[in-house]
């Protein structure tokens, strides 16, 4: 049987979305900043998308712990260890999703960053669930 949730339930969850989905622009900027740059710095392109997965990730940890799920009990070392293991997952999802999205897309001006877009939209799904469930429940 389904659990029922209640009007302040719903709206506590909808305000986690919407800081989710807030500081995730603000990641994601830094993500794809620091993709674009090392890009133009002649990076290689699965290189650099490691490499600013990894910042957008440690500017994510910080801001969704103060923000987002700030009402979650800190449990120290598990709880960095748990977003470290998630991340880490997550890392391989959306390197690989990136790199299957340029397989797969034919070439054009758009190329990277709609194989970005997939890889990011694919990877904030998986992040939103775990953070809330596991990383940073209550």
């Amino acid at each position: 049987m389904a659990e029922v949730r209640s009007d302040s339930e719903r709206a506590g969850l909808v305000r986690q979305l919407t800081r989710f989905v807030m500081v995730g622009g603000f990641c994601a900027l830094v993500d794809s900043g620091a993709y674009w740059l090392l890009l133009q710095a002649g990076t290689w392109v699965h290189l650099a998308k490691a490499l600013s997965f990894i910042a957008g990730t440690t500017t994510a940890y910080f801001l969704n712990k103060r923000f987002t799920f700030s009402g979650a009990a800190d449990r120290g070392a598990s709880q960095a260890g748990g977003f470290a293991l998630l991340y880490t997952v997550t890392f391989f999802v959306n390197v690989g999703t990136n790199a299957l999205m340029l397989e797969l897309l034919p070439q054009m001006r758009w190329e990277y960053a709609i194989a970005w877009v997939v890889a990011q939209g694919v990877g904030t799904t998986i992040n939103f669930v775990m953070l809330r469930t596991v990383v940073f429940r209550h």
